[in-house]
């Protein structure tokens, strides 16, 4: 056996940059698409941090100004973070219900996606995962 098998210490998942070109204009839609826990912070004078948590997730998104190489991101390139849902029909009736603009039902060998997009053009995708699926 070959490289370093140390174990890791667990690493958690808790923050995704998202790159806008409108910061609120984004937080106003995915306040519309019922991510919660906002916190909207003026740091400086040029910095602005936005965290939002989509719900029933550990792992919020971050969006803002002032942030180095965090706002130097293209808005919009974000594609396919994937929101993993118990029900697709009931998220998806939930989310038009909200106004946002889904995209129909892929079935991809029993596991189920829909897709929107924020006003910038970051993509995401609701998963459905089969009954009885175990991670």
């Amino acid at each position: 056996m070959t490289g370093n098998h140390t174990v890791v210490p667990d690493m958690r998942l808790e923050l995704v940059p998202v790159p806008v070109s409108d910061v609120d204009r984004a937080k106003a839609f995915y306040e519309q698409a019922g991510f919660g826990n906002v916190h909207d912070t003026q740091v400086t004078t040029t910095m602005r941090v936005v965290q939002l948590t989509p719900p029933g997730s550990n792992c919020a998104i971050v969006f803002g100004t002032g942030m180095g190489p965090i706002t130097d991101m293209v808005p919009g390139s974000v594609k396919g973070l994937h929101l993993v849902v118990k029900d697709m029909a009931a998220t998806r009736a939930a989310l038009t219900a909200r106004g946002i603009e889904l995209s129909g039902v892929d079935d991809l060998g029993g596991v189920l996606y829909s897709y929107f997009s924020d006003p910038d053009g970051n993509m995401w995708a609701l998963q459905q995962w089969p009954d009885g699926y175990q991670a």
